[in-house]
Parts: C-alpha cells; sequence; structure tokens
C-alpha cells in the first residue's frame, strides 16, 4: 500500500485521527461527512494494512517534567557506534539517520539544563571512542510539533 491508494475519504478519516486519536466514530463521522459503519470499515482497514502504526497522545512537557529540549548532531565511525542501549533511555525521543556533515541526529527530552549537561557528559564517556564529533543544540521555542 502507497500513499496513492489513499483516497479522499481515508485522508479526511486520518486528519482528524492526527487532530485528536481519541475521537469516537461517531465524532469522526460528524466531521468528515462519512457514515459512521464506513468509517469504522476504513480505520479497521487503515490499521490492518499498516498506515495506521498506532493511537497516541501529545503530552504537555511542562507537565510531565520534560520542558527541556536538546538534539544533538553526530558524526561517527563507519563502526555501529551506538548500542541499543541509547535505543532505551527515556531521555532519548527520536534517533534519526540524516545526509551531510553528520550521520545522526537524536532529539532529546529533560527537566532542565543540569539533567542534559548530565546526559552529554555521560554520553561522551560511553560512546568517544568512535565518536568524531558532535553538535548540541537545545530549543528556544516550539513553532511546531505533531
Amino acid at each position: 500500500m502507497n500513499h496513492d491508494s489513499l483516497d479522499a475519504r481515508d485522508r479526511k478519516i486520518i486528519a482528524v485521527l492526527v487532530d485528536n486519536a481519541r475521537a469516537s466514530i461517531r465524532e469522526i463521522s460528524k466531521a468528515t461527512g462519512i457514515r459512521p459503519s464506513t468509517v469504522h470499515q476504513r480505520i479497521k482497514r487503515l490499521v490492518e494494512i499498516g498506515v495506521i502504526e498506532k493511537f497516541t497522545v501529545r503530552l504537555n512537557d511542562e507537565l510531565i517534567g520534560e520542558g527541556f529540549t536538546g538534539f544533538m548532531l553526530i558524526a561517527g565511525s563507519t563502526e555501529r557506534y551506538l548500542g541499543d542501549e541509547i535505543m532505551k533511555n527515556e531521555r532519548v525521543k527520536g534517533i534519526y539517520g540524516i545526509t551531510g556533515e553528520y550521520d545522526l541526529l537524536i532529539k532529546m527530552k529533560f527537566r532542565d539544563m543540569k539533567a542534559f549537561n548530565d546526559f552529554l557528559l555521560d554520553f561522551r564517556e560511553k560512546y568517544s571512542k568512535h565518536i568524531l564529533k558532535t553538535l548540541t543544540m537545545v530549543q528556544t521555542v516550539n513553532l511546531k510539533d505533531q
């Protein structure tokens, strides 16, 4: 299945769910003008074919103690230099392979600057053997996050 096989009704349903994953079938039906039974069948199909991978929530970072967001660009050796431990770290919210001067982009969330700094010190101690350089950045404002 590719994006070309999604029709306008699928896209309307998806748009409602992206905005509110808890929307009921009835609410989605009202918002899209599609019959509830059709909405139900289409959501079921979208899950079965993998278009919808999971239903989730968006949290208020400040209220859950993750109001400080940091990013790290990493250039490393040709070996696999980050182990599974980093993937399981609760502070690491995303790891992306990228093109250009750096190989990876890591998105992290913390309580504050001290927690971010502690993470960086620990990271450098664990992974510096195979890392050529890093560049860290902090978020100053969130303009859009989906």
